[in-house]
């Protein structure tokens, strides 16, 4: 029972704490999106007055302020994992989460480069490699950061306190953290690149399949690339079809051209009609998920929440949704429910591949990478009716009331802790009693501690301002009334396992007796 509870506590805590990674891209996605968006040769010509040099300068700018999140999102989640998990030492944590995160890498190249395994610098994505800090490395996308984030997270636990003899006394207790913590993403780093070919492998099999799959050639791209995306390997599975023979073969102004993004850009520059095969695996196929059901699930997230709570995730919500629906850039709304939620993930993924089957079989003809309005708009309204574009929005407004339907339902009916329903809320409005109170005297660490069930019930121990902040075992174990007799101002039980005592000021002092006592 208590490694469960613990199993569950540990996988709860890791979802509140990609919020502070989650929340930033949201923001950035924004700026990203727009400022990439029009600033495209593709919106300029549509819209020629975009071309004035101020405004580019200005959308550039914001375009490259806003990919700051997306390029570093994997160490951001590397330190915020351990930053939010870690009950003492958060800074420490932090920062070994960055060490960790860069030692791996770094562990990675050196294993590439003594292997002769570095990918050509025109060819990294069809590797699968990637550049990290200038690092040439794995391509591992967030996962990458996971990876880091929890081993520094169970390295900082374990060894924080460490006292080493007295010639190095001066490594120990905290110091020793980022220390332990190079030397085991060192042999992590070494490990990988023995592994993750065999991802690759299965790809490259994917691909194949995918060419020779007619109609449901675009249903396991689409699934196949959200699936893959949280590990940071969809990369390889899009360039295949984008540039190789898995995504098409067309000869066009006498030139062979291989890949469905190459062929529609040929096709666009010579006036040519528009290939549907080759539209079948570009941005037509994620319009129904990204402009219509994502939306719809930040609006099912929305309404499940508690009602004191909705204000406070309005704007993560709004601003994921125009992330998605502007620009095509999904993952602040997908982090919201993909690590709480296998079930939602794999929807997503089922619906997604299932928006590149039906675009495709209604000869739907809109290309590009997005999957947003505004390749909705220059790729599908703004080039004429042969586009079939009016079927987007026939086809979304299903995908809309299905993704509403189903999120609204999956959350609710295994009560999932999407933002703004958990059980835990970070801001407690403090009474100006409590936040004066201070017991005189010392307080009875001992007693309080039996109080709570004994050390044996107390899963996790943390305080606030004035509360101890515990996750017990049993909740029914707590003795209310023996606790206000040793000075607590008052006891709150959340739910059967999380308990709140009122201690008051002194709060920080009894909290480090029982962490003794413990």
């Amino acid at each position: 029972m208590k490694k469960k509870a613990g199993f569950w506590e540990f996988f709860q805590g890791l979802g509140k704490t990609f919020m502070l990674p989650v929340a930033l891209l949201a923001f950035m996605g924004i700026l990203l999106g727009i400022g990439s968006s029009f600033s495209s040769e593709s919106t300029i010509q549509a819209v020629p007055f975009l071309g004035n040099n101020i405004l580019q300068v200005i959308f550039r700018f914001m375009s490259a302020i806003g990919g700051f999140a997306f390029t570093y999102l994997p160490v951001m989640f590397a330190m915020a994992i351990p930053l939010g998990l870690v009950r003492k030492e958060k800074g420490v944590a932090a920062f070994s989460g960055f060490v960790g995160y860069v030692v791996m890498n770094l562990a990675i190249n050196f294993y590439l480069t003594e292997t002769n395994n570095l990918a050509a610098a025109e060819s990294l994505r069809e590797a699968g490699q990637g550049m990290v800090f200038g690092i040439q490395t794995i391509e591992m996308g967030v996962l990458g950061g996971i990876i880091a984030g929890v081993i520094v997270y169970h390295l900082h636990n374990r060894f924080y306190q460490t006292q080493l003899p007295d010639s190095f006394a001066f490594f120990s207790g905290a110091r020793f953290v980022p220390i332990i913590t190079s030397l085991v993403m060192a042999l992590v780093g070494t490990a990988i690149p023995m592994i993750w070919p065999l991802f690759a492998l299965l790809i490259t099999g994917i691909g194949t399949l995918i060419q020779k799959a007619g109609p449901f050639g675009p249903f396991l791209f689409g699934s196949g690339e959200r699936l893959l995306l949280p590990f940071g390997l969809h990369h390889i599975l899009v360039s295949m079809i984008r540039f190789t023979e898995a995504g098409g073969h067309a000869v066009i102004d006498g030139k062979e051209v291989f890949g469905a993004l190459n062929i529609f850009y040929a096709e666009l520059q010579n006036n040519l009609p528009i290939s549907s095969a080759a539209t079948a695996f570009l941005s037509q196929g994620k319009m129904p998920t990204f402009m219509f059901g994502l939306p719809a699930a930040a609006l099912a997230m929305y309404q499940t929440a508690k009602p004191e709570n909705r204000h406070k995730i309005k704007g993560l919500l709004i601003s994921g949704v125009i992330a998605t629906f502007v620009t095509g850039i999904t993952e602040p709304i997908e982090f919201l429910f993909l690590f709480i939620s296998p079930l939602l993930w794999i929807f997503h993924v089922i619906m997604t591949g299932a928006g590149f089957m039906v675009m495709s079989l209604l000869g739907v003809t809109i290309g590009n990478t997005d999957g947003g309005v505004l390749d909705f708009l220059i790729f599908g309204v703004m080039q004429g009716n042969y586009t079939k574009w009016w079927m987007v929005l026939i086809v979304g407004a299903f995908w809309f009331a299905i993704y509403y339907f189903v999120f609204k339902t999956v959350i609710l009916r295994k009560d999932l802790k999407t933002p703004g329903r958990e059980a835990i809320v970070d801001e407690t409005e403090y009474t100006d009693t409590e936040t004066n109170y201070a017991k005189k005297g010392s307080y009875d660490a001992t007693g309080i501690l039996n109080a709570l069930g004994g050390a044996e019930n107390i899963e996790s121990l943390d305080n606030c301002i004035t509360r101890l902040r515990l996750v017990l075992q049993d909740g029914k174990k707590v003795q209310d009334d023996e606790l206000k007799k040793l000075g607590a101002l008052g006891v709150v039980h959340l739910d059967d396992t999380n308990v709140q005592v009122i201690i008051g000021t002194k709060v920080t002092t009894v909290r480090n007796a029982l962490d003794n006592l413990i």
